[in-house]
Parts: structure tokens; sequence; C-alpha cells
């Protein structure tokens, strides 16, 4: 969804509540029948680097080849430690329910700190025309994004949320 699509919006909240949860369908199911059928280990971390590699398609050609957005603003998130993790936790256990809590569990908590080598240089904070704002909040100032109602949009001012 759109939390995935931009960095100004790749905020410690939404996206790293939203994704997680969206995307673990897909690989879990891939997973469950490749270890059903073939016992092959490994059905999650398959999906997410076929996934991820018509991600950085989509958004080279899409929004960097047709509207020139700089690829650092349209990145897609890493969801391989979570896939390998839910892969080690099938194979050693060998047990679905097990999998579902435990590597599903693992799945949603390594996703932000195996994205935050990658989000870290966008939170950082500067001064912009007298206001305390992020790298990505400015890049989403300077790349306007077209069809965007400005309401949705949300930048931090201090505690407050406008």
């Amino acid at each position: 969804g759109d939390w995935d699509f931009w960095s100004d919006w790749k905020d410690r909240r939404l996206w790293v509540t939203v994704t997680p949860i969206v995307l673990i369908t897909f690989p879990a199911a891939v997973q469950a029948v490749l270890w059903e059928r073939f016992r092959l280990p490994f059905g999650a971390t398959i999906v997410i680097l076929g996934l991820l590699l018509g991600e950085w398609v989509n958004r080279y050609f899409n929004f960097w080849g047709w509207t020139y957005f700089p690829i650092n603003f349209v990145f897609p998130a890493s969801l391989i430690p979570g896939a390998i993790l839910l892969d080690v936790v099938l194979m050693l256990s060998g047990s679905y329910l097990f999998t579902a809590v435990i590597g599903g569990m693992a799945w949603g908590l390594v996703f932000y700190p195996g994205n935050w080598p990658i989000i870290a240089p966008l939170h950082v904070p500067v001064e912009y025309n007298g206001m305390l704002m992020s790298v990505a909040d400015i890049q989403g100032y300077h790349y306007v994004r077209t069809g965007t109602p400005e309401y949705i949009r949300m930048v931090e001012k201090g505690t407050l949320r406008t």
C-alpha cells in the first residue's frame, strides 16, 4: 500500500504494523505448499525474493522512469530477514502451528529492525525554513504526488501530529 511506497509515510506507527500483516499471507501460503508436498524449507524466502524483484522493477520503471521520483523516496521494504526466520522456524520445528505463532511473531518483530539501516538516514532531523522536519518529510514536500489530498499527509511538529 501507500505506506510502503513513499519514504515520508514509512513512519514508526502505521508502516510497521500494516505492511508485515498484509505481506505475510502469500509467503505463508507458498511455504505451506512447498513444505507439505516437497519438504522444502525455503518457500517464504523464494516468494519474498520474487516479490522484491517485482517491486524493484515497478519502482524503477514506474516511479523513476515515468515520474522521476528518486529511488530513495520510493524504495520497497526489505522483507528478507523475516522470510528467512519464517523458513528457519518451519525447518527446525516442522510444525505449522509453531511456525504460525513463533514464526509469524518473528516476521513482525524483525520487520522494523531489518529496515532500520535503510530508513534511518531519512529520519534525521533537519531545520527547513525555520521548522524541524525529517529528510523524508522534505522529500515529500519537494516531490508532490498528484491526487494525494493534503489532509492525508501527516507531518510531526514536536509531539503534535498535524
